[in-house]
């Protein structure tokens, strides 16, 4: 029990790693038809399953089976008639034990989809409160859960009665044995003479001794059934394979130089085709700014030169490298991203800017904050940049929480940097604060921007104009304006709305 213990959870510790592991390698292809909470209950419940069926066999594995074979053998030397009657009846228990063990798996699986369906309740729950709450729909969300735990409990139900239906079927089919050996064995002694009487008890008291190993096995079989519906679920993500790897002879990239180049590219999510036959070239030092309604397509290309997602054809590269070619992390090293919903982590301040640079000194994360115009609020902060800025960072406003992304794209000090939609969710005032940061963060750098208001973007070298994944029109505000095209319409909307 001792080592078992240790063999127990450290199984446990290196299943949920590598199930983290894995989570985190996963292209987000892979969570947008996966549900939050079914990966979650994966990693904590299923594994839990897979720790307790499985190992609780550990033990009879070892034990039960030598019990067995010692016994079996002097019932053997005793008398092999009998014996022989024994072994008859062995396997047609075996055959009605695993009847009722075939369903079980079929509702375990059942019953773990259901875990995960009622932790994404709770997940999506707790995330969405303010709408939930501004709706009046907590006897809506509550219905959903409620169904979900009453399915749960009806087949928690059904699982525990049949997994306690082997110990009462394994005892019946034993005491027949048990029957049938005494009346038969009772012949062979006190009719044909053929057994000694002292020998038969002994024989008897082997018989009882090979039952209880036997009723322990047929009791962890049910075990192995649940275990195994868990064991799909751990392995159906840790056998996911992973498109978006670096090659194995990828070039580690550390500096850019040139230019980045997009030829002629197609993508589509699932069916709908969102880019057709899209090239763009991007200098060194330029500012391109992209441009177009929602669903343009706009987002998709900052998702496709991280490598987010790949390009069904036509080539990304940098400085004449297929992103491809290159290494995951390095290219990723070369980028620096702010999107559109600031993402930030339960964590200092410092914890969060200095993602993209560990170890960063406090003067660093501080000079970082004044680029992003987000040093004064910070400073006025209890703690200063060892403040914890709760979930996803709610207890900041909109636009600082932007600033603080932005910050931490400043510290990260990538050539290359992708602004996606990074002021859209701001009001006026915020925006301007903002707009300063990026100003100061563009400078000496390249910079893409994924732009809903046009007002952010007017000073970029080259506006690129999109509609439908195509372009559209290209040029400066001032040559566009003179095109009086679809830029101008843009524009002209925009200024009636400010």
């Amino acid at each position: 029990m001792f080592f078992i213990t240790f063999l127990r959870n450290g199984v446990l510790r290196d299943m949920r790693n590598a199930m983290y592991k894995k989570t985190l390698e996963l292209p987000l292809a892979f969570y947008s038809e996966k549900r939050k909470g079914d990966v979650i209950s994966r990693i904590s419940a299923d594994v839990n399953e897979v720790q307790n069926s499985f190992l609780a066999i550990l033990e009879l594995i070892v034990k039960e089976p030598l019990t067995i074979i010692f016994t079996i053998t002097t019932m053997l030397i005793i008398s092999p008639k009998l014996t022989l009657f024994v072994f008859i009846f062995i396997p047609v228990s075996g055959y009605i034990i695993s009847l009722i063990g075939k369903q079980l798996k079929k509702q375990s699986t059942k019953a773990q989809q259901e875990q995960g369906t009622f932790l994404s309740t709770i997940e999506e729950t707790i995330g969405g409160l303010k709408v939930v709450k501004g709706y009046n729909s907590e006897n809506y969300f509550n219905t959903v859960f409620q169904n979900s735990t009453e399915r749960f409990f009806n087949l928690s139900n059904s699982i525990g009665n049949r997994q306690n239906l082997a110990s009462p079927a394994s005892e019946f089919m034993g005491i027949t044995v048990i029957a049938i050996l005494l009346w038969y064995g009772g012949q062979m002694v006190l009719i044909d003479k053929s057994l000694d009487g002292a020998a038969f008890i002994a024989y008897m008291g082997l018989a009882y001794n090979i039952l209880t190993p036997a009723k322990a096995i047929s009791k962890a079989s049910y075990g192995v059934k649940r275990g195994n519906a868990a064991a799909e679920r751990v392995l159906e993500i840790l056998d996911q394979e992973n498109p978006i790897t670096s090659k194995p002879d990828a070039i580690v990239k550390t500096s850019f130089d040139d230019s980045i180049e997009v030829k002629n590219i197609n993508f589509k999510y699932q069916d709908e085709t969102v880019l057709k036959d899209f090239s763009l070239s991007i200098k060194k030092g330029q500012t391109v700014a992209l441009v177009g309604q929602s669903g343009s397509g706009k987002s998709t290309i900052a998702n496709l030169m991280t490598r987010f997602y790949d390009v069904n054809d036509g080539t990304i590269s940098i400085d004449g490298i297929n992103i491809k070619d290159m290494n995951l992390q390095s290219l990723r090293g070369l980028m620096g991203l702010v999107t559109q919903d600031s993402i930030l982590f339960n964590d200092t301040i410092k914890a969060n800017i200095s993602l993209g640079k560990l170890d960063a000194t406090d003067d660093e994360i501080i000079e970082a904050l004044k680029i992003a115009n987000a040093f004064e609020f910070v400073n006025e902060l209890p703690l200063g940049i060892y403040t914890n800025i709760g979930d996803s960072g709610n207890k900041l406003s909109g636009g600082q929480k932007q600033r603080l992304s932005i910050a931490r794209a400043v510290l990260k000090n990538p050539p290359i940097m992708i602004l996606d939609e990074a002021t859209s969710a701001l009001d006026t005032e915020s925006e301007k604060f903002v707009q300063v940061a990026l100003e100061n963060m563009m400078q000496n750098r390249t910079s893409i921007v994924i732009a809903h208001r046009l007002s952010t973007i007017q000073k970029a070298d080259l506006i690129v104009v999109m509609q439908k994944g195509k372009i559209v029109e290209q040029g400066t505000h001032d040559e566009l304006i003179a095109h009086n095209g679809t830029y101008n319409k843009l524009v002209t909307m925009q200024s009636f709305e400010s």
